[in-house]
């Protein structure tokens, strides 16, 4: 199933660094080939820049698929994709600043378009770029493909683990997101 192509990808927008103090910068636009990312990648200060969908109202239901294929020409780097969700516990994760991600690293060809599959069981949750386990007081960590409210790709220098990302670059970078499917 389509989640998103074309000029489906209007409403998309960059978000970078610059909202923590750092310098990378980057714009979008997107037509009927997908989404156009162009940026500059500034390491110290923050050290990301990233894409990412308006908020959706109502949430994707994705329930029936077990996870995403993303069709996209990334010039080798390592990217993220991170999926938000509202949760079961009262839309308490929103209220945390920077919010909970459930995040999955993966790579790109050096050229050319890539074709990534993440399955949802693969996605880990995050905290502002750090790994966690439980949330504030306790609350266990659920992932729920029915409530689907945002997905993101970013380049970081940091990777899942909260550490050091070995496909992170600094310098231009130019990223074209072709589609986003859901599958079985």
């Amino acid at each position: 199933m389509r989640v998103v192509s074309g000029e489906g990808f209007s409403g998309w927008h960059a978000l970078n660094d610059t909202i923590m103090g750092g310098r990378s910068s980057g714009s979008c636009r997107c037509g009927s080939y997908g989404l156009d990312f162009d940026a500059q990648v500034v390491a110290e200060g923050g050290g990301f820049v990233s894409v990412r969908s308006p908020l959706f109202s109502p949430p994707l239901d994705l329930s029936a698929f077990r996870g995403l294929e993303l069709v996209l020409a990334g010039e080798g780097r390592r990217f993220k994709l991170a999926v938000a969700c509202a949760d079961g516990a009262a839309g308490l994760t929103e209220l945390i600043p920077g919010g909970l991600r459930w995040v999955r690293e993966f790579g790109t060809e050096p050229e050319g378009f890539s074709r990534v599959r993440i399955d949802f069981d693969q996605l880990t949750p995050s905290l502002r770029a750090q790994p966690i386990e439980k949330l504030p007081l306790g609350l266990p960590l659920r992932f729920d493909a029915s409530r689907i409210t945002r997905l993101q790709l970013l380049h970081s220098r940091f990777g899942d683990d909260g550490g050091a990302n070995p496909g992170f670059r600094a310098g231009p970078l130019h990223l074209v997101i072709e589609s986003i499917h859901a599958v079985a």
